[in-house]
This record gives C-alpha cells, sequence and structure tokens, in this order.
C-alpha cells in the first residue's frame, strides 16, 4: 500500500476512498453564555439514526489532491457501486487503485460482481486496525472544519449543498498528498554568540 503512495504504477491513478457519518440534520440552541463559575456552558448534542442520516462517500485522488464526493442515505453495496462509478467517470484513462476499508459493502458478492465488469478498478484493503494508512482520513478532518464544525442543518438537502460547497473550495486549493513526514527545513543561524564565564 505504501509503494502506491510512493510509487504508483506508470499510467494508474491512486484513489484512497472512505465514508464519512452519519451526518444528520440537527440544530444546535446557542449556548445561553457562562456559568457562575466560570466555565462554558454545555449544549446536549442531539444524536440519532433516524431517517434523515446522510452518508457522505469520499475518494481523494493523491496525485494532485483532488477529492470527490458523495452523498447517500445509507451506506451499502448499491450507493457504494454508484459512487466507484462516479470515480471511474472522473478518471477516464488507466487502471484506478481505490484504497478502503475491509467494510462489508466494499467487499460483497454483488460488489465484486460489479467490479468483474469494470476491470479497470482494482480494490486495495487497509489491514484491520489501521485506518491511518488511508488518506481519506486526513481529508476528512479538513472537510469537518470546512463543511460541518459549527454549522446547523435543517434536512439532508443542507447537507449535501454544504458538503459541494466544501468540496469546491477544498478542490481549489488542492495539493498533492505525500505520504510520510516531510524532512525539516535546514536552518542556520545568522549569528552565533558565545558567552564566557
Amino acid at each position: 500500500m505504501v509503494e502506491l503512495y510512493t510509487s504508483p504504477p506508470a499510467g494508474a491513478t491512486v484513489v484512497c476512498a472512505d465514508e464519512l457519518g452519519p451526518v444528520i440534520p440537527r440544530t444546535f440552541r446557542p449556548a445561553p453564555g457562562w456559568s457562575p463559575d466560570g466555565h462554558r456552558i454545555k449544549n446536549e448534542i442531539d444524536y440519532s439514526r433516524g431517517p434523515e442520516k446522510t452518508w457522505v462517500y469520499g475518494a481523494l485522488r493523491i496525485r494532485d489532491g483532488q477529492e470527490l464526493t458523495m452523498t447517500a442515505t445509507s451506506r451499502n453495496s448499491v450507493f457504494y457501486q454508484q459512487f466507484l462509478q462516479l470515480v471511474e467517470d472522473a478518471n477516464p484513462v488507466g487502471d484506478i487503485y481505490v484504497i478502503t476499508d475491509n467494510l462489508s459493502s466494499h467487499n460483497s458478492v454483488s460488489t465484486r460482481t460489479w467490479l468483474e465488469d469494470h476491470p479497470r478498478i482494482r480494490h486495495v484493503f487497509i489491514p484491520v486496525g489501521a485506518c491511518w494508512l488511508n488518506l481519506q482520513e486526513g481529508w476528512w478532518r479538513i472537510f469537518r472544519k470546512t463543511a460541518l464544525a459549527g454549522r446547523s442543518f435543517g434536512d439532508r438537502d443542507h447537507i449535501t449543498h454544504a458538503t459541494e460547497v466544501a468540496t469546491a473550495q477544498l478542490n481549489a486549493r488542492a495539493r498533492p498528498w505525500i505520504w510520510g513526514r516531510p524532512a525539516p527545513p535546514t536552518r542556520r543561524s545568522r549569528r552565533r554568540y558565545m558567552y564566557i564565564l
């Protein structure tokens, strides 16, 4: 997997894919202020898995940092196959290596049957418990701050709109994702002082 990040096959596209969610429409009441003992008053989190839940599918193309997102009402094989079709349409030439987790919808019989008809797409599954190997997780962190943090959503369409706007904004300033930590910059001291006691 790391070899796909550092030296992908010639003419191939490496994509990291994952799902985020469920994201639900909810409203956060504004905090009334500070408590008498000087602490911020926290709101109760409104959480449910009702019919309004929305899943965000995402695929990060690491060579240029471009992201493809799609919202869906469920996380199942049908929506995953629709998402893979969007990934294939966005990358019309060469093989596509999709790095993803080993979720049941990614490895179901219907998904494997669908992949037989789309031989350009090849799955690379990350090991269980090693989600940090998927660079999409880092993009989700940026996405949450851009699209979801501090927002109130009235319905599923608001979540879809926020996803589209945030993806467009992040793609406008996208850069290639590089595996590993960059080398620390070399810094020369301008002056050296010597203290003699």
